[in-house]
């Protein structure tokens, strides 16, 4: 059983988001917080596997009830997915820095949400596609760096891991799309980020994106 907590401010997103869990039987919501402050409390309560935070929140905003979050060793076990109407990009880039595990839009359908809810609680970072692609098209405008890594030390497979994952593809669906298995997909892709120095996989896809593999 997954144990989640929900944070948002307006009572009608956490309605959603509260039935939406709640019909799932994998699924189990421990609580509810309608501000910043009271996520991390309710988190520090409850030890959650996800929390699902939004990131504009009175008293103590998201990104930082994000940080007090991942920066507490006793939490270190929950995984916090942002869900948010994407309004700056800079959001996206802190809550990644942050420590975030997901970041998927309040527009997102259903089944997205709850798929990004098992993914991070399975121990895998997660970006919806429309994240995803707003993350490589701002990191792409940005000049390259001169030392920037190359691919010459990544076997063809390892590439097309690369490209998979700069597409947004999970650790599961890359192992359903080359038909290996889940650990041989996470394997190739821890891999990939310790040869080209990627701190995480959203940086990973955007290296992606510049090498031209998506």
């Amino acid at each position: 059983m997954i144990r989640v907590v929900v944070a948002d401010d307006q009572p009608l997103i956490r309605l959603g988001l509260r039935v939406l869990v709640e019909t799932e039987d994998d699924l189990e919501l421990v609580g509810e917080a309608e501000d910043g402050r009271a996520a991390v409390e309710l988190v520090r309560r409850a030890r959650p596997d996800v929390a699902l935070l939004d990131i504009r929140m009175p008293v103590l905003d998201g990104l930082a009830a994000l940080r007090e979050i991942t920066d507490d060793p006793a939490l270190s076990h929950t995984r916090v997915v942002m869900v948010t109407t994407f309004e700056l990009d800079e959001y996206v880039f802190e809550a990644l820095r942050g420590g975030a595990s997901g970041f998927v839009l309040k527009d997102s359908e259903p089944a997205d949400l709850l798929r990004a809810i098992r993914v991070v609680a399975a121990g895998e970072s997660l970006l919806s596609p429309a994240v995803t692609r707003r993350v490589i098209e701002a990191f792409a405008r940005r000049p390259v760096a001169p030392n920037a890594p190359d691919l010459d030390g990544l076997t063809d497979r390892e590439r097309e891991v690369m490209g998979l994952v700069g597409h947004g593809l999970s650790n599961d669906e890359i192992a359903g799309r080359l038909v290996i298995s889940p650990a041989t997909a996470r394997t190739h892709v821890s891999r990939v980020m310790v040869k080209l120095g990627a701190r995480d996989r959203a940086q990973l896809a955007v290296l992606a994106n510049q090498a031209g593999l998506v």
